[in-house]
């Protein structure tokens, strides 16, 4: 509720608090705060400049001009890499035609007997009930009959999967004894699943079998890394094998794992680890729905509580771990080594050599696969004294000392072996998983990890800092009032009460945290500027680090956000919020650069894809067993799910129908490129509208002379404003419009490039005050919005400025055939939109935050500077945040606070899909 119970302002602010009791909210902004820029109409197209405010020139928009553009491609010198061995030979769908029992070409479902009888098969296999359920249905007497079925239960289903349906490898058992329990490890054979990937039909079109360098142009002087193969890991390694065996295909494994509880009682808990291979391009890897990553097994979760010593049993722990992994892993020694032949999906033949390049996971993981002691770096030697405290580079951990240490237990005995891990800082771990893999260095394969960092890490971290350095209180009131947004979530219950927030939750603050902050007061006399250049410095990480393709100029601006973050971050001390920044998740901020140099971009490690895996290969699978003896019926029943998506995208290819994968001409990440389309409703919300009621229950003031001077300048586009008013008066006669069609909401939509599945990137809704179906008013909403009012500019900043979009209507054409008679029917407009216009952007920004400030513009008497536009010119919605200053008005409510606020923040950072707002 947006008028509940708030609690008392905090005691450093009530004087300002007690102000705002008397005063207007403009009053409650500081002096120089007062001096709104709201020129008159006149002006209006004249730039506004904040006195306190430095030139500002934004080194986004140069370093990000190069993303769009196709790269300069340097291929790998020697032809031989990654080429295939033979080709022309069967693909694998035709191999798999091969292994079907009973397929004729009457009946391409088999081995079920019709297409009904598969189309409910697979039903029941994917979306269907309990087996018992699917029971149940099929016992109705004559059903099975009816539809010609080939099962009567769902016993009868799963056999018929099981016997005649070919699948990726089977699960397997292997019984583990620690510290004389036994534990089962259920697992598959990964080099069987490394093949499985890459002789998948849907993947051959895309698959990258040798390393390349991209630049952004000819000079070569500007690298591009975005997939796996675009990096240095793949080069560097290409070049090792083409000294020793010439003709080597790389494939980079990439490793994951994570506990997860799957239930909502009881702590049950299963372990998976997934993998897939860096071969295959990051977006499709990113898509749970291609089947990019398998399922390689689980591991045990015991906490081997028997063992009462707690070093004793955190080191069995560890040992048991990598004794698992040890025995997964095993068959990747010798097919990294000498390299295997692997088929592809269109039936050629590589030789292929699977080698550990990533291994994704959270700190805790990472301290358990590198053996590394808690609160070290995972990745380099710097000490536990030094982290947090710059950006500086320690080397990376000595793989060779690591394991010679590791070695000493067979050489020199036990008390020498502790003492040589104790030296080498790692734990002493009998038979690490790593040691005797080729080609790979463990240190390295330890990736940044967005999730887990930055957004359950330094973000959280973050938020905290935030409420306890100017309060819950004020912190929350401020959550509450921001301006609806389809990319703004708003906290009416504040942000400081939430518990286990996850991450697109933290993500939601960090889009808003810095433009709250702005103006509020430090307590004790404190100027806020530090901490808002440092929230702006992590804030601008966060987002720089997830770009889907980087330059090398990309890079200089996120080392450069990290060194700003680091150079104010001391102001937490000073309040006595801190007292060290000695955090690994922070330190690990400092390779960012170096592991998207190395490996390519950090999406194709992110653990946000294998957490979604949780749901559909932990969670589902789990909730399908009857709790006894879980693990067996787990990987039944996602065999005979995954056996069961193989055939059906088998089935497509034999019907000639399209693959689950898009064809793309062209390759390339699309996260910034991608373009979102308008889409308008078929129908309008309301098909009859008087101007007048337009005018009343939209607040749109200005709206008949404003369509008027639209219409008067689309006949007449060459004549000058004096005359444009001439002809408003004598050539439009308004009268002819007795009704409008209005619309609710405008739509931005995007295509999947991979998936072809359209999805809405953005919106825009317009709607007045109603009442819902208890008779409730729903007050009004009226989206901001960026719009073009310059085609030919060259200067951004005059190219667009931001609007309160009023109202969304259509003229109905036979009153535009009457109003527009001689203008050409191609350039008549579909939409249209009343637009209340803010100030245009300034080339000056304030140097700490450097976020663009608007204010309305209004008429003296009453109303808005207003315009009809043609809604093609909206490229999109923007966030505004109020300027609240320093104490928010407890008056304003998220729905009335772009009418009662007069001063405004535009924040770029919620409309990243949108690369305009962030580099204006």
């Amino acid at each position: 509720m947006e008028r509940g119970w708030e609690p008392e302002i905090p005691e450093y602010l009530q004087t300002f608090g007690n102000q705002s009791r008397s005063a207007s909210p403009e009053n409650l902004l500081s002096d120089s705060d007062n001096e709104i820029d709201t020129p008159s109409p006149k002006n209006f197209l004249s730039d506004s400049e904040d006195e306190d405010s430095d030139e500002f020139l934004n080194p986004r928009h140069e370093a990000e001009s190069s993303l769009t553009e196709d790269p300069f491609i340097e291929s790998y010198p020697n032809p031989q890499a990654g080429a295939p061995l033979a080709s022309g030979l069967k693909s694998e769908n035709e191999r798999y035609l091969e292994t079907l029992p009973g397929g004729t070409a009457e009946n391409p479902w088999a081995p079920f007997k019709s297409e009904m009888d598969w189309a409910i098969a697979k039903w029941a296999k994917l979306r269907g009930p309990s087996s018992t359920a699917l029971t149940e249905l099929l016992s109705i007497p004559k059903l099975v009959e009816k539809l010609e079925l080939s099962f009567s239960s769902a016993n009868e289903l799963n056999s018929i999967i099981d016997k005649n349906l070919p699948s990726r490898p089977e699960f397997k058992t292997e019984t583990i004894i620690v510290h004389g329990e036994a534990f089962e490890v259920y697992f598959r054979d990964i080099l069987e699943c490394v093949k499985a990937l890459f002789s998948e039909p849907d993947f051959a079109p895309y698959m990258k079998y040798a390393p390349e360098k991209h630049f952004t142009d000819g000079t070569r002087k500007s690298r591009m890394y975005h997939d796996m193969h675009t990096g240095e890991w793949w080069w560097s390694r290409q070049v090792i094998l083409d000294k020793e065996q010439p003709g080597s295909t790389v494939i980079p494994i990439i490793l994951s794992s994570d506990k997860t509880l799957v239930t909502n009682f009881r702590g049950k808990s299963v372990y998976p680890l997934y993998m897939t291979i860096g071969n295959i391009p990051k977006e499709i890897r990113k898509k749970s729905s291609s089947r990019a990553y398998v399922l390689i097994g689980y591991l045990p979760t015991s906490k081997l509580e028997h063992i009462s010593n707690k070093t004793a049993r955190r080191r069995a722990l560890i040992n048991m771990f990598h004794s698992c992994m040890q025995h997964i892993v095993k068959p990747l020694e010798t097919a990294g080594s000498h390299g295997v032949s692997m088929m592809s999906g269109d039936g050629a033949t590589h030789r292929g050599h699977p080698i550990l390049a990533v291994y994704a996971c959270d700190y805790p993981e990472q301290i358990l696969v590198t053996c590394a002691r808690y609160g070290d770096c995972a990745d380099c030697e710097i000490i536990e004294e030094m982290m947090g405290e710059g950006t500086a580079l320690y080397p990376v951990r000595n793989l060779a000392k690591i394991l010679h240490a590791l070695h000493t237990l067979d050489t020199e005995g036990p008390q020498e072996f502790i003492a040589a891990c104790k030296q080498a800082r790692v734990k002493p771990v009998f038979d690490v998983f790593w040691k005797n893999l080729p080609y790979s260095n463990i240190f390295r394969c330890i990736t940044p990890d967005i999730l887990h960092q930055l957004y359950q890490g330094m973000i959280k971290h973050l938020k905290n800092w935030v409420i306890e350095a100017f309060g819950e209180a004020e912190i929350d009131a401020r959550c509450r009032r921001l301006p609806p947004n389809h990319h703004v979530r708003i906290f009416l219950q504040g942000i400081s009460s939430l518990s286990r927030i996850t991450g697109q939750e933290h993500n939601d603050i960090a889009s808003f945290l810095l433009s709250i902050i702005i103006d509020i007061p430090l307590p004790g006399g404190f100027s806020s500027v530090r901490l808002v250049r440092c929230v702006r410095g992590l804030v601008d990480f966060l987002y720089l680090a997830q770009y889907p393709i980087h330059t090398d100029q990309t890079l200089i601006l996120l080392q450069d956000a990290l060194e700003r973050f680091h150079k104010d971050k001391d102001i937490f001390i000073d309040l006595g919020i801190r007292e060290h920044f000695q955090l690994p998740k922070l330190h690990f901020l400092n390779h960012y650069v170096q592991k998207i140099k190395f490996l390519g971009t950090l999406d194709n490690s992110n653990t946000e894809h294998t957490e979604r895996l949780h749901i559909d290969l932990a969670k589902d699978a789990y909730r399908a067993t009857n709790r006894k003896d879980e693990y067996f019926q787990m990987i039944k029943w996602l065999e005979r799910k995954e056996k069961v998506l193989r055939h059906d995208n088998f089935l497509n290819w034999l019907s000639g129908g399209k693959p689950s994968i898009r064809h793309l001409a062209n390759w390339l990440p699309s996260a910034l490129t991608l373009k979102a389309s308008l889409q308008m409703a078929k129908h309008p919300s309301i098909r009859s509208l008087s101007l007048s009621s337009a005018q009343k229950h939209n607040s749109a003031t200005f709206l008949a002379p404003s369509l008027a001077r639209y219409l008067a300048k689309l006949r007449f586009p060459s004549e000058s404003s004096r005359q444009l008013e001439n002809r408003v008066t004598n050539d439009i006669d308004l009268d002819i419009v007795t009704h409008i069609s209005s619309f609710n909401v405008i739509k931005f939509v995007q295509t999947d490039p991979i998936t072809n599945i359209t999805s809405t990137a953005d919106s825009i809704h317009v709607q007045s005050t109603r009442h819902d179906k208890k008779g409730r008013t729903v007050p009004g909403r009226f989206d901001t919005a960026l719009i073009r009012i310059d085609n030919n500019g060259v200067n951004l900043l005059k190219q667009y400025r931001v609007g309160q979009v009023r109202l969304i209507f259509t003229l109905s054409e036979a009153v535009m055939a009457k109003l527009l008679a001689d203008v050409p029917y191609s350039k008549w407009p579909k939409h249209l939109a009343y637009i209340e216009w803010f100030t245009s952007f300034s080339g000056k920004v304030d140097r700490n935050h450097q976020l663009h400030k608007v204010s309305r513009v209004e008429f003296t008497d009453g109303g808005g500077l207003a315009s009809v536009v043609d809604v093609s010119d909206i490229v999109g919605s923007v966030p505004l945040t109020p300027k609240f200053g320093k104490v928010a008005d407890r008056r304003w409510t998220s729905t009335n606070v772009l009418e009662k606020c007069k001063v405004f923040f535009v924040n770029p950072y919620p409309s990243l899909h949108n690369r305009l707002l962030y580099t204006l």
